[in-house]
C-alpha cells in the first residue's frame, strides 16, 4: 500500500519547453527538482533554440528545433547510458538544458587602455581601438561543458566580459605584429577587421560559439598624442611659412577695413590695411631679390670697379662709404662683402 501511495504522490512532467522571457539568457535549466519525466512526454524546441539532456553529469542527447515524443527511440544516448530495454516505459530523471542560438548583434568591444606599438614614422605610439561584433551559440554541448555548466541561468552579461578581454588581447597582438603605419590604419580598418575575425574564430569555437562578424570602427591615439599629430599636420599644410604669412596678411586687410567705430575706426582700419599691404609687398620684394639678386649699383660719387684706387687710405675710405650705405639699406650685406673682397685684392 505504501509503495502505491508513493507512486501516486510522484509528480510527472508531460511537457518540456522553454519560453524565453529574457533576451539576454543564453542557457537555462528546466526546473526538475523531484519531478520525473513521463515516458512519452513532449519536448518542444523552438526556432533559435537547442536542448540537451544531461544524465548524471554526462551530456546525452542533443535536440535541434522541433517537437519530439520522448521515448527510447528518440533518446538513444540516454537509453544506452541507462541500459534501458527498448520496452522500458517507466518515468525517468534527467537534467534538461535549453540554449538560445539567436545571433547576438551589436556587441561592443574596445581597448580599456592604450596599446603601445612601434610605428615606422612616429616611433613608439599608443593606440586605442573600438568596434562591434556579432556571434551565436553553435555547439550547446561544448558550451555547457566549458562555460555554463550547471548554472541555472547563464546570460550574455556573464559571457561577454570574457569575450571582450579575449578580443582586446588579440588586438594587442595584431597591432604589435602589423607593419602598417598609423597614418594608413584608417584606410585599412576593414583589413584589420577581417584579420581579427580570422584570428578570433578558433577562440570562439573553443567556447562553442560562432563568430559571425567583426568590425573595427575606429583606431585613434590618446588625446595628448592627437594634439601633437595635429600640430605636425598643420605644419605640413602650411608648407612655406613666409608665403603663409603673406596669405594671412592679405586676408586680414578686408577685415581690418570693416572695423567699426565711425570715421576714426574706418581710418584705423584703412591704415592697418595699408601697413599690412606694405608688409606683404616688402615680403614679396625680399623673396624676389633673394631669387634674382640685382647687380650692385653704387650711388653718385661712390667709387666703381673701374675707378683708379691704388692706396690703402683710398680703399679704407671707400669701404667706410660702402658700409654706410649698408646701414641705410641701400646696399645689402652680400653686396658689401663682395665689393670688400674685390678692393682688398687690389692691395695684394
Amino acid at each position: 500500500m505504501n509503495r502505491i501511495m508513493d507512486f501516486i504522490k510522484k509528480q510527472f512532467i508531460d511537457v518540456i519547453q522553454c519560453v524565453e522571457d529574457d533576451a539576454d539568457i543564453v542557457a537555462w535549466r528546466f526546473p526538475m527538482q523531484d519531478f520525473e519525466i513521463q515516458y512519452g512526454a513532449s519536448l518542444t524546441v523552438r526556432e533559435s533554440q537547442m536542448a540537451i539532456f544531461v544524465n548524471e553529469g554526462r551530456i546525452a542527447d542533443v535536440f535541434k528545433p522541433g517537437r519530439y515524443k520522448l521515448i527510447t527511440q528518440t533518446l538513444p544516448v540516454l537509453t544506452n547510458l541507462n541500459h534501458w530495454d527498448k520496452l522500458f516505459e517507466s518515468p525517468f530523471k534527467s537534467d534538461v538544458y535549453f540554449f538560445s542560438t539567436r545571433q547576438r548583434l551589436d556587441r561592443k568591444w574596445g581597448t580599456a587602455n592604450p596599446i603601445t606599438v612601434r610605428d615606422k614614422e612616429f616611433g613608439a605610439v599608443r593606440l586605442r581601438a573600438f568596434g562591434i561584433y556579432s556571434y551565436h551559440l553553435a555547439d550547446p554541448g561544448l558550451f555547457h561543458s566549458t562555460i555554463s555548466g550547471t548554472i541555472e541561468r547563464y546570460t550574455t552579461e556573464q559571457l561577454e566580459g570574457q569575450l571582450r578581454n579575449t578580443v582586446a588581447g588579440s588586438i594587442a597582438t595584431l597591432f604589435g605584429e602589423s607593419d602598417v603605419p598609423f597614418l594608413d590604419m584608417a584606410a585599412n580598418q576593414e583589413v584589420f577587421g577581417a584579420a581579427l575575425k580570422e584570428k578570433l574564430t578558433p577562440v570562439f569555437l573553443s567556447f562553442g560559439l560562432a563568430l559571425d562578424n567583426f568590425v573595427v570602427q575606429n583606431i585613434s591615439l590618446p588625446e595628448e598624442l592627437e594634439k601633437a599629430l595635429d600640430a605636425r599636420i598643420s605644419m605640413g599644410v602650411v608648407g612655406d611659412l613666409g608665403r603663409f604669412t603673406q596669405f594671412q596678411v592679405a586676408n586680414a586687410i578686408p577685415l581690418a577695413a570693416q572695423n567699426e567705430g565711425g570715421a576714426a575706426g574706418a581710418g584705423v582700419g584703412i591704415g592697418a590695411g595699408i601697413a599690412m599691404g606694405q608688409t606683404m609687398a616688402q615680403g614679396m620684394l625680399a623673396a624676389t631679390q633673394a631669387a634674382n639678386p640685382p647687380a650692385a649699383v653704387p650711388p653718385p660719387g661712390a667709387p666703381t670697379a673701374n675707378s683708379p684706387i691704388s692706396t690703402a687710405d683710398e680703399i679704407a675710405a671707400t669701404l667706410e662709404k660702402l658700409h654706410a650705405l649698408v646701414g641705410k639699406g641701400i646696399l645689402s650685406q652680400t653686396e658689401f662683402d663682395a665689393k670688400k673682397e674685390e678692393l682688398l685684392k687690389k692691395l695684394g
